[in-house]
């Protein structure tokens, strides 16, 4: 047999290839268009994501996320009363960056510190004014919560000129000798639970949250859509088990292993970064089994909701994306406008935050944590709720 040439080889493969694909129609290529838009159509879940999601998200995160936040929460400490003082006042409430509030003691102050209900502590002593006007240059002092710098950063610059203006306004006529430079008064900051302003203290605490609010939705995200695709559907609704009951048993399995992925993360935190644990273990791991069935029963419920697995990790990057911008893991959270802290407070992550960085960074226990528990749980109940309201009994 002569051995085929090259001339012969492409001719045959070039035929081989002209049966297996006939030449392109336009209307058949025209009919299969038509069929898939026909099926995006009757799939009005998908329909929705692919329109809406683009235009929830532009319009949600671009007004609400600000990198340079302004009218950051601000305690006031006054230990006198008295036209300077007033003054200073004043000029901080005016100012853009900080939004101030008075309490009583310094007592207090520290404690909402703790709870992340105030960014800064402005503390001015009983003496300030005498001691100014003698010329002593007396200081008032300015706590900063510095878990997360870039929220602290603009705040304090900006005080500077709040200072400088006060005194420029005060001290005239006979004052006038003492403005200059340096200011009559001096302001010693103070950076607490994070002094040396590094980054990774408040991003590595953050990240905690994020990766299990990633891990746990899509793990039960997929569990019903999964087992409808794979037939075990028809199996599982042929027992004698309530809707309930099938979402609790899903959920129990991945409860131990989100716990392993805490523990890793909490061991490389420390070994990699240096990241301290200064508060109470009990009150923190309370917090992550709540963070974690709140999750949980979100990807249950994303996973009722869902026709397919596809649908399914739609729903979860559409769940995961307000948690990564609007809970105060990448911008800071005061600063955000009232109606995206509104929204920011409902989900999980926001409070899990506060949690991790509150028991790591500034060594908050059980009184400074339940604040933020019990919302953890209540969200639970409400999605574990829809879950089971959502779940079909059967295969249509």
């Amino acid at each position: 047999m002569t051995p085929a040439t090259p001339r012969s080889s492409t001719f045959t493969a070039l035929s081989r290839w002209k049966v297996l694909t006939p030449h392109f129609s336009f209307s058949r290529w025209w009919g299969m268009v038509i069929k898939e838009l026909l099926q995006l159509k009757r799939d009005r879940l998908t329909f929705a994501m692919i329109v809406g999601i683009p235009i929830m998200q532009l319009v949600l995160f671009g007004y609400a996320i600000n990198s340079d936040p302004k009218r950051l929460p601000t305690a006031l400490v006054l230990g006198e009363s008295t036209f300077l003082t007033r003054s200073l006042e004043a000029a901080l409430r005016h100012s853009d960056y900080f939004r101030v509030f008075a309490v009583t003691d310094e007592a207090g102050a520290r404690q909402a510190l703790a709870l992340g209900e105030a960014q800064f502590v402005v503390s001015i002593p009983a003496d300030f004014t005498r001691r100014a006007l003698r010329g002593e240059r007396p200081a008032l002092l300015v706590e900063a919560d510095a878990t997360d710098p870039t929220a602290t950063a603009g705040a304090l610059a900006a005080l500077s000129g709040v200072v400088a203006s006060t005194a420029e306004r005060e001290f005239t006529g006979p004052l006038a000798r003492l403005r200059g430079v340096p200011e009559p008064f001096a302001v010693i900051t103070h950076r607490l639970y994070n002094p040396e302003g590094l980054t990774h203290y408040n991003i590595v605490p953050g990240l905690l949250g994020v990766i299990l609010t990633l891990t746990t939705v899509m793990m039960t995200g997929l569990a019903i859509t999964r087992e409808r695709e794979r037939g075990t559907m028809e199996n599982l609704l042929a027992s004698p088990v309530s809707p309930l009951e099938i979402m609790c048993g899903k959920i129990v399995p991945y409860v131990l292993i989100a716990h392993i992925q805490v523990g890793i993360i909490l061991l490389f935190a420390r070994l990699l970064f240096r990241v301290p644990f200064a508060g109470d273990a009990v009150a923190f791991y309370a917090g992550a089994l709540l963070f974690i069935t709140a999750n949980l029963g979100v990807g249950v419920t994303l996973s009722s909701l869902a026709k397919n697995q596809l649908q399914a990790l739609q729903l979860t990057v559409f769940y995961f994306m307000p948690n990564i911008l609007l809970s105060g893991f990448m911008f800071p959270f005061a600063g955000m406008p009232a109606w995206a802290r509104a929204i920011g407070e409902v989900l999980p992550l926001t409070h899990f935050n506060r949690v991790v960085r509150g028991v790591l960074l500034k060594g908050n226990g059980w009184p400074e944590v339940w604040p933020h528990l019990w919302p953890m749980g209540l969200f639970f109940l409400i999605v574990l709720t829809l879950a089971v309201r959502f779940f079909k009994r059967t295969l249509d």
